[in-house]
């Protein structure tokens, strides 16, 4: 769009300008959205006033009140682009103010949110969870203690996480991810790991040496989801050089953390113990229950496999 300032004062030069500016004038206050804000402000807008302000007002009629984003258009004609005009009265002249469209702000915000809900190998339909899709039959726990963990985070920053344990596809990665949706809309990041995958990465990052940068990032993000601890293949250098040292950090720090697992806190222990090759260390096992259970409350999920339903 031509600036309006420059558009007047290459008119002021010209012989016509009287009837040029008439002619804009007269335009302008046929303008419908004009006509209905003068009506308004009758009692407060005088001659003068409109004469004052009439590049403003030609600079309203001009563009589009929408934007590309309510209009899903990228061609229209806006000056700001995002933002709709608005006439309003200031002091002794009528002027533009132009508000947030509110389709870019929900899109904004939708944008915020995913940018702080990350994930490492969740398919994207399980990331769309939230809690006003779970049947809440048989999780009145869960969501409870849920809340119990926002508020406590709200308050302090810290707050003790949750082992959601049960059989195969009673809901625990749905729970999680809903979990992390709400975390979102209150702008808290998260980050939500399949750790079967997560491992197999980790294992292919010794040879090109991303091993550590991979790690330091999980092991430090605010608030860590794993999920289907126990699904990995168990050796000793996953579970004591990769789990030990991601939750011994998260540990010292006080950092939120959430597990969900197809065993039972004793099953897991039992997994913990064996590695492939039969090597029995209950002592170790023992020392990384002790960490995931400082981090997190166990609670068990029952019900049907939803996978199947």
């Amino acid at each position: 769009m031509k600036p309006i300032g420059r558009s007047f004062e290459q008119l002021k030069g010209r012989v016509d300008f009287r009837v040029r500016y008439n002619q804009i004038k007269e335009s302008v206050l046929s303008d419908e959205d004009v006509k209905a804000f003068l009506k308004e402000h009758e009692e407060e807008i005088q001659e003068d006033m409109i004469n004052r302000s009439l590049n403003r007002l030609f600079e309203y009629v001009q563009q589009s009140k929408g934007c590309s984003y309510c209009l899903e258009d990228e061609n229209v004609n806006a000056i700001l682009d995002g933002y709709h005009p608005k006439l309003v009265i200031k002091g002794q002249s009528i002027d533009i103010e132009y508000s947030p469209c509110p389709v870019k702000l929900r899109l904004d915000r939708q944008k915020k949110q995913q940018e702080l809900m990350k994930s490492m190998y969740i398919p994207q339909n399980v990331l769309q969870a939230t809690f006003a899709d779970l049947n809440v039959v048989g999780r009145q726990e869960v969501i409870q203690k849920v809340g119990q963990f926002l508020q406590s985070y709200d308050e302090t920053g810290k707050g003790k996480g949750l082992y959601l344990h049960g059989k195969f596809g009673v809901g625990k990665t749905f729970i999680l991810a809903a979990i992390a949706q709400q975390l979102a809309v209150k702008e808290y990041p998260s980050l939500l790991v399949y750790v079967p995958e997560f491992v197999r990465e980790l294992k292919n990052s010794l040879a090109d040496h991303t091993l550590e940068e991979k790690l330091n990032m999980v092991k430090s993000t605010p608030i860590l989801m794993l999920d289907d601890i126990g699904a990995e293949s168990m050796t000793s250098w996953v579970r004591d050089e990769l789990l030990g040292t991601i939750l011994q950090y998260r540990m010292a720090e006080q950092l939120p953390t959430f597990f969900s697992s197809n065993f039972s806190p004793s099953d897991l222990k039992h997994h913990f113990t064996y590695s492939q090759r039969g090597e029995k260390e209950e002592v170790k096992a023992a020392r990384l229950m002790e960490r995931i259970l400082y981090l997190a409350e166990p609670v068990l999920l029952e019900g049907e496999n939803r996978r199947h339903l």
